[in-house]
């Protein structure tokens, strides 16, 4: 049996093909346990928690934060025991000069005596740093139990500095912020003063961009982040569904009376109208349905999960879904999506928060749009794309003219499972449901 195990990145997410090393929870020389978080990885989606699979030390660490790995390749090794930790090292090497495989692991002994002087003296350049202040990159990087605490005492984790290694925020953390207190100070006493005068500099980084005058961009290349390579992707790959789209134009009048005696018990617009999406797909099952990967068959879908496309500051979109939207209460809907759009942009969301959708809608109108058509996603049947609400003339079935309050939605269909008048009766039911929308609170 072999003593010294191989820790793969994973694949967390169906388009990721390589992930970046956002930060090791672990150093050479360490105790890992099965189940326990290793590493902190970033995909083309979210950032996550791997955890390990074996029990052991940890050897070496091939890939370091900040570098890419191919999903499958080993990013570092676990030995079973102390003798094996001679092997595990020389893996992690890969043949190449021994020393910087020895240095990893002389830096976990420094930490151990935590109360000495020698201590603080190697890791003091970048110690403080993330102790007092959030990660200059903007991510929010968290313990499990950490997330579970903070969720549980309404802790919201992007006010809170950690004092884990590379900025991770601790249970002690949550605990601390939940008490109105500071960010558990590092154990070094004396640093800590040095990095609370820093705290004031964190926000530098992140103006940095928008300090980014239009001539700078001329003439350059940006690289895609890992979130835009996985949009070019789903792109590309739509090309090869054809594609049809149907429109309607939908009043909002009794919709937007509706928002605005919800709103101050937390119901937004956006949950509204995934609500109503939820509804009208019942009778519908289509249009949240799929077609077979040999396109030879329908896949039909037990859930009606809503995915709601949100754009992400550093480029590309994700779309965060909502389960069950037929089932849910539009206020717990509500709730939800506030969390998921704050998790989605700190790139905390699970898997299963964003790949599950059956049925997509994307959402212009706050910026004005009137109408606009969406890009089917891979592996779904119908998106739906939404303009602006705007008073228009209108006249009624008596021949009576007045002001109404209208927006146009145009829906995107796999046209090899959903027809045209599949996509216009959906869109008779959702009109109907709008222009009547008390049925949506229950």
């Amino acid at each position: 049996m072999n003593a010294v195990k191989e820790v793969f990145m994973p694949a967390l997410s169906s388009t990721m093909t390589e992930g970046k090393i956002v930060s090791w929870l672990k150093s050479p020389g360490d105790k890992v346990t099965r189940g326990e978080a290793l590493v902190v990885v970033e995909s083309d989606k979210a950032d996550m928690d791997v955890e390990s699979f074996s029990d052991g030390i940890l050897g070496s660490v091939v890939i370091q934060e900040g570098e890419m790995a191919n999903v499958g390749s080993a990013i570092a090794y676990i030995a079973e025991s102390e003798a094996d930790l001679a092997e595990a090292k020389s893996k992690g090497s890969g043949g190449a000069a021994p020393a910087p495989a020895a240095a990893p692991a002389a830096e976990p002994e420094a930490p151990a005596p935590a109360a000495e002087a020698p201590a603080p003296a190697a890791p003091a350049p970048a110690a403080p740093a993330p102790a007092a202040q959030k990660r200059a990159d903007g991510r929010i990087i968290a313990t499990p139990y950490a997330k579970k605490l903070a969720q549980k005492l309404g802790v919201d984790l992007a006010t809170i500095a950690g004092s884990g290694p590379n900025g991770r925020i601790t249970a002690s953390d949550v605990e601390n912020a939940g008490k109105g207190g500071a960010p558990a100070p590092s154990p070094a006493a004396t640093a800590t003063p040095a990095p609370a005068a820093a705290a004031p500099a964190a926000p530098a980084p992140v103006a940095a961009p928008e300090a980014t005058s239009v001539s700078d961009l001329k003439g350059t290349t940006v690289p895609f982040t890992s979130l835009q390579q996985a949009v070019s992707r789903n792109m590309i790959e739509s090309l090869a569904v054809p594609e049809f789209r149907v429109s309607m134009t939908i009043s909002t009048d009794k919709l937007d009376a509706l928002y605005r005696k919800l709103k101050p018990k937390g119901v937004t617009m956006t949950a509204l109208l995934a609500k109503a999406c939820g509804n009208a797909l019942e009778s519908h099952p289509l249009l949240y349905a799929s077609c077979t990967p040999d396109g030879s068959g329908i896949t039909y879908s037990e859930n009606i999960n809503i995915a709601m496309a949100v754009a992400m500051p550093d480029g590309g979109l994700i779309t965060p879904v909502l389960k069950n939207a037929n089932e849910t209460d539009i206020y717990s809907m509500s709730k939800d999506w506030a969390d998921l759009v704050k998790r989605a942009r700190a790139k905390q969301l699970a898997p299963d928060e964003f790949t599950t959708g059956t049925f997509t809608i994307s959402n212009l109108g706050m910026f004005g749009v009137d109408s606009f058509d969406a890009i089917l996603p891979p592996g779904t049947a119908a998106i739906l794309a939404v303009g602006g609400s705007k008073p228009v003339v209108s006249v009624d079935a008596n021949g009576r003219m007045g002001i109404e309050k209208q927006m146009t939605v145009n829906i995107t269909a796999d046209h090899r499972i959903v027809y045209g008048a599949h996509a216009a009766e959906f869109l008779q039911t959702l009109k109907q449901i709008i222009e009547s929308p008390d049925q949506l609170v229950f």
